[in-house]
């Protein structure tokens, strides 16, 4: 009888060596003090950045930090530390944790019955549950798919870091521009009140014509003032979109090498833009993926009109006498056969296909209307570098004639301060082009400038889960 007790005690402890290999709590408090001195010490001479930037560009950087930083390597800088990223990144890992817990066995259970009422009576049951129905496969199917969704979602938030990034650094530079073409402005203005108070002071001119140069020479100076207050302001907006002081990049020396060179729109093809914004938007692809996990989630349901039982030994122990049972426990679908969570879940896939269609329109619609309006942008582009180019054949003409003596150097200010006016118009076209193609880009979700991060996709190198601060 003895030997009977000792073998169901060690069938019993055969299930147990899980429990000792339970994970313990490990406390992380968070410190706003320490966080926040973490935050202010960022700078783009991180090692860590280094590493994050040779990893996805294939070979080390050499030296660091780099002399000149582009869009490329300001969007990897902003992978590594905008913190979005990191949150999505969380994100993304809860989904792929969530599998686990969706593909886990139900574990068997242990009751034991102590003597009541009699002190010699002692009883065992040992129940594993079965699933039935394919149950845990749909459950895998759903977790898999969410998971999916997540890291469609991740790649999301990447491109909206991009995108933030490159406009970012269209401002800047626009800014930096524009204060450059104002100094020479005033350079210009400045020379003509000399011209002008000359004239005054001969007698060919009256003080009213001389106090209107003076006057516009005024509006220059205010204007340069603001675009040198706005210089500040851009290079600050850019730190906090890639997630650093302005400190951390204070000595960086920022580049666009194509900035005057966006792509021809004739380049562009609208069939070709609309297929890619709906094959290649992540939204789309992430809003697939979603419905597939409601589908699944419809499928788990419907198996749950099956009830899953219990089955396992019994044994009793009454004085001398020892009983061995078998038993078996199954929930009886008599009062509910699961009719609203199915209902609930067919409710869930209609929504889900109704916001893939809802995103596909939308995308469809954004693409045709930023292309639109980069086509535009580019013609008005052209158009201003003609006006460009006669504009300086004609400041050559007034330059021969003054060399000869057939004009004076007044003129000749008059015409070069009418090429600043085309020069500054040009500009805002092209700043006009860039935007319109930053707009075409975030509807494609996909870069079209030389030396740009490749395609973003959920197996980006950038994405996966980056060194620790």
């Amino acid at each position: 009888m003895s030997s009977t007790r000792a073998t169901f005690v060690c069938i019993i402890l055969s299930f147990m060596p899980g429990c000792a290999s339970v994970q313990r709590y490990r406390p992380r408090p968070l410190s706003p003090a320490e966080t926040a001195s973490r935050l202010e010490a960022r700078s783009v001479d991180d090692p860590g950045l280094r590493r994050f930037v040779g990893q996805n560009l294939g070979h080390e950087l050499s030296p660091w930090p780099p002399q000149a930083w582009d869009l490329r390597l300001l969007t990897l800088a902003a992978f590594y530390f905008n913190p979005a990223l990191d949150a999505a990144r969380a994100r993304a890992a809860a989904a792929e944790a969530a599998i686990v817990t969706a593909g886990a066995r139900p574990n068997p259970t242990l009751n034991l019955t102590p003597g009541v009422p009699s002190p010699y009576l002692l009883g065992f049951d040992f129940h594993v549950p079965i699933e039935t129905a394919g149950k845990r496969g749909y459950r895998l199917e759903e977790a898999r798919n969410l998971s999916e969704a997540a890291k469609f979602g991740l790649a999301e938030t990447a491109w909206k870091v991009r995108s933030g990034v490159r406009t970012a650094l269209l401002d800047h530079f626009t800014a930096v521009r524009k204060l450059a073409l104002l100094r020479s402005e005033q350079e210009m203005r400045s020379l003509q009140i000399r011209l002008l108070t000359q004239r005054l002071q001969v007698g060919d001119i009256a003080r009213p014509e001389l106090e209107a140069g003076r006057l516009a020479l005024l509006n220059t100076q205010l204007a340069l003032q603001a675009a040198e207050s706005r210089i500040a302001v851009t290079r600050a907006v850019l730190a906090a979109t890639v997630g650093i002081p302005v400190s951390g990049m204070e000595n960086a020396q920022l580049s666009w090498s194509d900035f005057e060179q966006p792509p021809a729109a004739q380049t562009l093809s609208p069939s070709l833009v609309q297929r890619q914004a709906v094959l290649n938007r992540l939204d789309v692809r992430r809003a697939l993926s979603e419905y597939a996990a409601a589908e699944a989630a419809l499928q788990l349901e419907i198996a749950k009109q099956y009830p899953d039982f219990q089955i396992g030994p019994g044994y009793q122990l009454e004085e001398r006498n020892s009983f061995f049972t078998v038993g078996l426990a199954v929930t009886l679908p008599i009062r509910s056969r699961n009719q609203g969570p199915i209902a609930e879940a067919e409710a869930r896939r209609k929504e889900a296909a109704a916001r893939f269609l809802s995103t596909q329109a939308q995308v469809i619609a954004q693409s045709e209307g930023a292309l639109a309006r980069y086509q535009a942008a580019f013609s008005e582009l052209e158009a201003r570098e003609s006006l460009t180019k006669l504009q300086g054949e004609r400041e050559q003409m007034i330059t021969r004639a003054v060399q000869i003596g057939e004009s004076d150097r007044l003129t000749l200010n008059d015409v070069m301060l009418e090429r600043s006016a085309v020069a500054q118009a040009w500009f805002g076209a092209l700043v006009r082009a860039q935007q319109a193609l930053g707009e075409l880009e975030d509807a494609v979700e996909r870069p079209v400038g030389r030396g740009d991060i490749p395609q973003l996709s959920p197996q980006s190198p950038a994405l996966p889960a980056k060194e620790a601060d």
